[in-house]
């Protein structure tokens, strides 16, 4: 019998991430590097791999999860300021009107494949009522990534009790990143990837980002500026030919602490394009990069009353807010690298096999450009 094996936020697996290979980042990570670095914020998996051979359809090969976030916890439900960015729509983020409409939203983000959408939002909603059962309505956040080369995604595995167990398995402190969750069967720049995150401490307050990575072409991968892409798998397409390349997508989750109001959030949600770009992502035309940040600052109490006392950065402090947005851009660029360097080699349908980053290889590439942190030398 095929297995199904399910993840949680707390099993790390000791997994090597980008800077034990003396990759270099600017700025200063939390205690965990990771978005719960961010005081309130617990992230869970459902991981299910299962099957592998010749692809049906309804049997699998299974190669593909849920990972849930929640903003303030899984024990309230109180709501956050929010904001959300498109920078290519070619993708779904459910619950954006409300968050455009008021500022906020509260429940759990869920991100996982594209067809699944659907069912993670049914069970997500079921999860809430029976926490809420007097609201009078809940809006979860489901985004999803393309996980079809690898998994039988139009089986649609996901099911109500994988959704649980990735809201009720959350934690905060480390996070595990690759092949797990919503993660699992995705592919950046020509290799294995998902999930991966990252933080930055900026003065009192701290930016944390979790992505789900499952985009790019595989001769634009930049890696602290050095272009490995271009080194491993030199451009050979015909530019003015009717030849696609790829696009795929990439989810990107902005917390932080600081308190900042949804307008602000708006200006801080825009900034994970600048740290795609950093790696090498251009937003191709069928691509997704859409991304959603909020603050847990004014989460509790709850948003509520006649008149609500709130706190919130001037715009006066233009260095802080500077600062906050060059946060999100390194931590961003940081997180899409951790999902790379952590991912595993991984076939799934129909035999297709989808290699990890060599480790060694881009080590070598950094230190003959003179990249590599010292230490690692």
């Amino acid at each position: 019998m095929a297995l199904v094996f399910l993840l949680w936020a707390g099993s790390t697996s000791g997994a090597t991430r980008a800077r034990d290979l003396g990759i270099p980042f600017d700025g200063t990570p939390g205690p965990h590097n990771a978005i719960t670095d961010v005081a309130g914020v617990e992230v869970g998996y459902a991981t299910l791999i299962s099957g592998e051979g010749e692809l049906v359809i309804g049997k699998g090969p299974i190669r593909t999860g849920v990972t849930a976030i929640h903003p303030l916890g899984k024990h309230t439900t109180n709501r956050v300021f929010a904001a959300r960015f498109t920078m290519n729509g070619d993708g779904e983020m459910t619950g954006t009107h409300w968050i455009d409409e008021f500022g906020t939203f509260g429940g759990p983000v869920l991100l996982t494949n594209t067809v699944s959408v659907g069912d993670v939002h049914a069970a997500a909603i079921d999860w809430m009522r029976e926490r809420n059962p007097d609201a009078m309505t809940h809006l979860p956040v489901v985004a999803e990534t393309w996980d079809g080369d690898l998994n039988d995604h139009y089986g649609r595995h996901i099911k109500r009790e994988h959704v649980y167990e990735a809201l009720n398995s959350a934690t905060s402190g480390p996070v595990a990143e690759g092949n797990v969750g919503g993660g699992t069967g995705m592919i950046t720049h020509g290799f294995k990837a998902g999930t991966g995150t990252s933080s930055r401490k900026v003065g009192p307050y701290t930016v944390g980002v979790l992505v789900q990575a499952n985009h790019g072409n595989p001769w634009r991968l930049t890696i602290a500026g050095v272009p490995v892409g271009k080194i491993l798998n030199p451009d050979e397409t015909n530019h003015f030919s009717t030849t696609q390349t790829s696009g795929s997508s990439i989810i990107v989750v902005v917390a932080t602490d600081a308190p900042l109001l949804p307008m602000q959030l708006q200006r801080l949600a825009k900034r994970p394009a600048m740290g795609v770009a950093l790696v090498g992502g251009i937003a191709e035309r069928t691509s997704g990069e859409i991304f959603l940040a909020f603050s847990t600052a004014n989460g509790a109490p709850d948003i509520d009353g006649e008149i609500v006392t709130l706190k919130a950065l001037s715009d006066n402090a233009v260095y802080t807010l500077d600062y906050l947005y060059e946060a999100v851009i390194n931590a961003t660029e940081e997180a899409i690298i951790n999902a790379l360097i952590a991912a595993e080699t991984m076939e799934g349908a129909n035999g297709y096999r989808v290699e990890a980053i060599d480790h060694q290889q881009v080590i070598n590439l950094l230190q003959q450009y003179g990249r590599l942190n010292k230490k690692n030398e």
